[in-house]
């Protein structure tokens, strides 16, 4: 779906048919944008428009900024950010303006840009048909005056041509000629008085015609996006309580595992018991133990040649504090193309290491969370409200006990924590030195 496409499921919004104040007001969003924004932001095609005088940039560079809106996802969601920054009203959807609020939901891509956008298409014509009326009534009265000064012109002839009468017959003829000629001009006159009149009429009636399918379509449209919105939501519910069913499941099933789990334990021990095994022999954690120079227990991975001992352990989890990681690699990336390049780069460590992969990014600031990650690589987000650290917190508690799991981070806290549910931690800096050389 292309990135003008609606996140609600409304239909597209056509950019090239925008209206144009809609298109000023973009347009002069996305150029005060501009002056602030990371080049890296800044598509190819508005490098030009950077160098213009900020006065000038909307005005001048109208079609590449719409052009970049429309082409560039990147580019829209930095100006949405700086819009958020700098001028949040100009995000309210609750704004008096449509112009505004059609603006806005453009750049949110709101289910009800479609409807603003036709909305001020119609206001601008509707204009436009004013425009026509106001000529055709100027036009009116221009012909109505005309016919009044003829009036009058030939009123004047009459009674010169009765001062006139016998004294001066060739005058007379004269004046004839000339009130002939006066009623031939009034006549035409009256005429294209009519005819201007019946244009009116037509105008109007075209106009009030128009009106009325405009305003019935828009009801029907309304219709349908309460319809649309009440289906979205018995839907959201549905999926709610499936959701809610496949945790109950999964909860039943992992303390039937557990059970399980416990009895097998249970019976391995008597059988060695019976046969006098001692359990002294190699175990995973005892591995890790001795892959480790200085200690036993879970701790700080010293070094990248001790992270690839851990990383090529049976069923190990490597889990990755996502931002953290990238904002000591490559902080000038926009936040978007940190969370791509860090997660390309844990899909090639995965395929050649054969190990679990979670990443774990802060969700509060994600316009659109992806739906899926490279192969082999598991891309979480935290609801609203809730940090990366804990869900990294929930994902260590949550593994059985005697696997073994290494958290990426530089986070003193979460080192901390999760070192004392048994998992190993690796700076953000050392995991940057093993993916460089993937």
């Amino acid at each position: 779906m292309d990135s003008a496409q609606q996140a609600g499921g409304g239909p597209p919004v056509d950019w090239d048919a925008l209206p144009g104040p809609l298109r000023l007001r973009l347009a002069e969003l996305a150029a005060c944008s501009l002056g602030e924004m990371r080049a890296s932001d800044v598509p190819a095609q508005l490098r030009p428009v950077v160098r213009f005088a900020p006065a000038k940039r909307a005005k001048l560079g109208q079609p590449a900024l719409i052009a970049a809106l429309r082409d560039s996802g990147v580019f829209r969601t930095a100006v949405v950010d700086w819009c958020g920054n700098h001028r949040p009203e100009a995000l309210a959807l609750d704004n008096t303006d449509p112009v505004a609020v059609a603006a806005a939901a453009v750049l949110l891509g709101s289910p009800i840009a479609p409807h603003y956008v036709e909305l001020i298409a119609f206001r601008a014509e509707q204009g436009q048909l004013r425009s026509e009326r106001d000529s055709a009534t100027a036009r009116v009265e221009r012909l109505t005056a005309d016919v009044e000064r003829l009036r009058g012109e030939l009123t004047e002839a009459k009674h010169a041509a009765e001062r006139v009468g016998d004294e001066n017959s060739s005058e007379a003829d004269r004046l004839r000629k000339r009130l002939r000629e006066q009623g031939v001009r009034l006549k035409e006159a009256k005429d294209a008085a009519e005819h201007a009149r019946g244009e009116l009429e037509k105008i109007r009636a075209e106009h009030e015609a128009e009106i009325e399918e405009v305003a019935a379509e828009r009801d029907r449209e309304r219709t349908r996006a309460q319809e649309e919105r009440r289906r979205a939501e018995r839907a959201s519910s549905e999926v709610e309580v499936a959701r809610q069913s496949a945790r109950e499941a999964r909860q039943g099933d992992e303390v039937r595992l557990a059970l399980l789990l416990e009895t097998l334990e249970g019976a391995v021990g008597g059988l060695r018991r019976e046969l006098g095994a001692s359990g002294s022999g190699p175990r995973p954690a005892d591995v890790v133990q001795r892959v480790r120079a200085h200690s036993g227990a879970t701790g700080e991975v010293p070094d990248v040649a001790a992270l690839d001992r851990l990383l090529a352990l049976p069923a190990v989890h490597l889990i990755v504090d996502g931002y953290n990681v990238t904002k000591t690699g490559y902080p000038e990336l926009p936040l978007s193309d940190q969370r791509d390049r860090l997660a390309h780069q844990l899909a090639a460590l995965s395929a050649r290491t054969g190990a679990e992969v979670t990443v774990v990014f802060d969700g509060a600031d994600v316009l659109a969370v992806p739906t899926a990650g490279p192969r082999g690589v598991r891309v979480l987000f935290s609801e609203p409200g809730v940090q990366a650290d804990d869900v990294i917190r929930d994902l260590v508690s949550a593994e059985p006990k005697g696997r073994q799991v290494v958290v990426a981070t530089s986070d003193r806290a979460v080192v901390t924590s999760v070192r004392r549910r048994g998992a190993y931690a690796v700076s953000s800096a050392m995991l940057l030195a093993r993916l460089n050389r993937v």
